[in-house]
């Protein structure tokens, strides 16, 4: 087992309701059963008799092609052949395109106690579905202390130390109309060349704010007020005002702060009485925005006085 294939995974019953596939026979493993690689098998050659080189840690899947061919084979052979398939320990074998599934294939699952799926999509839908899950699934993970919320639809995370005001910010926000992804603790999953965030299930649409306690945003401020999960495209990092520290006034300096391999930018508000965090980080948000699809005012600004310059 290549360590890199099982960092993760999904159980086949929440594979079944995520993708909302029919259970056909129920295995004695259904409830533990794990897929934890990013690709499927057809096992046209498995049911012929071809087990060289046979991952049964893959997920099985039967179409259009199988079943073509197990239709010009006998029925004594199908039988073979899905009693040294279900021999295997597979997490489980679907059958696409609502095809008529095979008496022999329901019988040698029963026998072994295997599970066997039905699905309606064809077998292409189906394994890109599945490749989606488990990539998002089996993606590299860590959780961090802030909050997430999706603002102008930049997914911006904020940290800072515990009291400088993240949650009292992120209220602010929400009733502007912006949507809560996680409060507190934040869970941020690399897929491919974007980082994505989400609460953590059993505080999820939960805040704490102190000198009320803890609050349901979803059941106070309606559903519209959170969202389950967000691309991450901008760290807000809050820390109390430090008379001996330098603080970029023009925003030339691009930061950047790396998350599970990603570079991701980031910006430093120093918190002081009387500042309008909310509105700050709203403007932090439609600006980096702005600089994604290429426009940089402070870039434009020191390109005028330079040209300014260069002409007086």
């Amino acid at each position: 087992m290549k360590k890199d294939e099982m960092t993760g995974g999904i159980k086949v019953a929440e594979l079944v309701e995520k993708l909302g596939l029919a259970v056909v026979n129920r295995g004695a493993d259904f409830e533990t059963a794990l897929v934890g690689i990013k690709d499927v098998n057809r096992p046209g050659l498995q049911l012929v008799g071809f087990f060289d080189y046979f991952d049964e840690r893959r997920l099985q899947v039967i179409g259009m092609a199988e079943t073509k061919m197990l239709e010009k084979i006998t029925p004594e052979q199908r039988q073979e052949g899905f009693a040294r398939l279900f021999s295997y320990n597979i997490p489980a074998l679907v059958v696409s395109r609502d095809l008529d599934i095979f008496p022999e294939c329901l019988a040698m699952a029963r026998k072994n106690q295997r599970t066997l799926l039905h699905t309606a999509d064809t077998t292409v839908d189906f394994t890109t579905k599945v490749i989606e899950l488990l990539t998002r699934e089996t993606a590299p993970t860590i959780t961090r202390h802030g909050g997430l919320l999706d603002i102008y639809g930049e997914g911006v995370l904020i940290t800072g130390d515990s009291g400088v005001g993240k949650s009292e910010t992120a209220i602010e926000l929400i009733k502007r109309g912006h949507r809560l992804v996680a409060d507190d603790a934040v869970e941020l999953r690399r897929v491919t060349d974007k980082l994505y965030g989400k609460a953590p299930e059993l505080i999820r649409h939960y805040m704490e704010l102190r000198g009320i306690g803890v609050i349901d945003v979803q059941q106070l401020l309606g559903t519209s007020a959170v969202k389950l999960e967000s691309q991450v495209d901008l760290v807000v990092h809050l820390e109390r005002w430090r008379e001996d520290k330098f603080y970029d006034r023009f925003g030339l300096d691009e930061e950047k702060v790396n998350i599970l391999g990603l570079e991701v930018p980031i910006v430093t508000i120093p918190v002081q009485p009387g500042r309008n965090l909310a509105t700050i980080v709203e403007v932090a948000a439609v600006n980096n925005r702005n600089k994604k699809y290429g426009f940089n005012a402070a870039k434009q600004l020191a390109d005028e006085l330079e040209r300014h310059a260069m002409e007086g």
